[in-house]
């Protein structure tokens, strides 16, 4: 009944957002509708025995995983619409967005928002990518809405890039649904179903599988050699867009291939497979570090640091330390959020988002720079920032499987650690014939201050009720808990 009530309330939104002729109304129903992911997922995590099947043919449910997911993407998706209150208002007064596309706008956002749960609850993999793919397109029209012919150039190749890739993972449903039948049961690509049965499956069909599988969902999530799409796409989109995409979008491709790593993870090529995501994930952060220290477009910097993020996690993933892999994607959301908003803020002021034109920032936009400041130290890794533990036991786990493999991290850990401080060096020093301080709405500060504030508390406490949810999560899908 709660699930019913739910969707009709996503449809009665959408419904008056297509007939709404006030900015501001379409802003709360957005507002709103990310308040409603974060409240269900609450309530769910408190009171609901957990995984809840939400249709008959069990197509769709909610485990710990995907529910830990949905909160987070409802958390980013609530500030991201708090601070688009201002900054869309910014776009339309500086003729960066036509306000006759701000409808489009909101209907993608929100559409962005439900097909990304969608994503989260769908148990048979098909739909998941259905659903991954609806989610491309989205982001595409949330990338192309601003006025730049630029932002065509960086969508077309979103769309590309991700989608070519997305077809091998068509292929690999298809093989892995004939695979099933090797179980001894009816052919399926419910994961609950096979996970049940990952053990009886073919090992040569189910790696096979896994291969092409991950090859689209690594796209998705900007791993190399398939990222060329994301530093333009993030660069080019409106900050808050850029949020979305860093901070939620790229989650999805990770958690697929948590997904189906799971199912071969136990079986005798869950080496091989951890192998793969292994070396992916390494020369994955390795390009991005190198990389970084030859940008000076502070969006772009971010952009390549979501890129060795996400070969971090992946990392994780591959060494079987799933509790601070996912503890890293609520950090990596977090921090990330935080430097986008941050970023759009100073583009706002200089109008650029150049290191080299931006000057006496601290004096012009003091809560922008700080979160800029403050963002930089948490994404490296600094103690008592959240990503500075799960990074740390990423790397121990690594070396025990390879010493010359974690010492190799470390080193491009640094490369990457230097181009932020260099950033944060210069920002901070820079001064010079400046600008008038460009008046700022208070929706677009609010969000940096709690995330400035998040980042803190997180970094230093973990609650234990997020211990233990992780715990579980954990070892649910077969990895093991601390």
């Amino acid at each position: 009944m709660i699930y019913g009530i739910i969707l009709l309330f996503f449809i009665v939104s959408f419904i008056i957002i297509i007939l709404a002729k006030s900015n501001a109304l379409m802003n709360i129903l957005t507002i709103f509708n990310s308040l409603i992911a974060i409240v269900t997922s609450i309530y769910l995590f408190v009171h609901a025995a957990l995984p809840i099947g939400l249709l008959s043919n069990n197509y769709v449910s909610i485990d710990a995983l995907s529910l830990y997911e949905i909160l987070i993407t409802g958390v980013i998706f609530f500030f991201a619409s708090i601070y688009a209150k201002g900054y869309v208002f910014l776009l339309v007064k500086e003729k960066e967005l036509k306000e006759s596309n701000i409808k489009l706008f909101y209907l993608a956002y929100n559409l962005l928002l439900i097909s990304t749960i969608g994503v989260f609850v769908s148990n048979n993999l098909a739909l998941l990518w259905i659903f991954a793919e609806i989610t491309t397109i989205l982001s595409a029209v949330l990338i192309v809405v601003l006025n730049a012919k630029e932002n065509i150039v960086a969508a077309i190749k979103y769309i590309f890039i991700t989608s070519t890739a997305m077809l091998f993972s068509l292929v690999g449903l298809v093989f892995l649904f004939a695979a099933s039948k090797t179980a001894g049961i009816e052919p399926t690509l419910n994961w609950n179903e096979l996970l049940q049965v990952a053990g009886q499956i073919n090992p040569q069909l189910l790696l096979f599988s896994f291969v092409l599988i991950y090859i689209g969902f690594a796209a998705k999530s900007g791993i190399v050699p398939f990222h060329a799409w994301l530093p333009p796409s993030h660069a080019k989109a409106a900050s808050d867009v850029s949020v979305l995409l860093s901070s939620v979008v790229l989650n999805i491709g990770i958690y697929a291939i948590i997904r189906i790593y799971s199912l071969i993870h136990p079986t005798i090529y869950g080496q091989t497979a951890s192998r793969v995501l292994l070396v992916f994930g390494i020369i994955t952060v390795g390009i991005a570090s190198f990389s970084m220290l030859v940008r000076r477009n502070i969006k772009k910097l971010i952009a390549f640091s979501s890129i060795e993020n996400m070969g971090f996690i992946l990392i994780g993933v591959a060494v079987g330390n799933l509790f601070w892999t996912l503890f890293y994607v609520l950090a990596h959301a977090l921090t990330k959020a935080l430097l986008f908003f941050s970023a759009g803020i100073i583009h706002r002021q200089y109008r650029s988002v150049q290191v080299e034109e931006i000057r006496d920032v601290l004096k012009l936009q003091p809560l922008a720079s700080t979160g800029l400041i403050i963002g930089s130290i948490a994404i490296i890794g600094t103690p008592l920032f959240p990503i500075f533990i799960p990074k740390f036991f990423i790397i121990a786990s690594l070396s025990r499987v390879s010493l010359s493999l974690a010492f190799t991290l470390l080193v491009f850990i640094l490369i990457a650690t230097s181009s932020f401080v260099w950033f944060i060096l210069r920002i901070v020093t820079e001064q010079g014939n400046t600008p008038e301080k460009y008046p700022i709405f208070i929706s677009m500060k609010m969000p940096i201050a709690i995330l400035i504030i998040m980042l803190i508390l997180l970094g230093v406490y973990m609650p234990k009720i997020l211990f233990d949810f992780l715990n579980a999560t954990s070892s649910q899908l077969g990895f093991g808990g601390l």
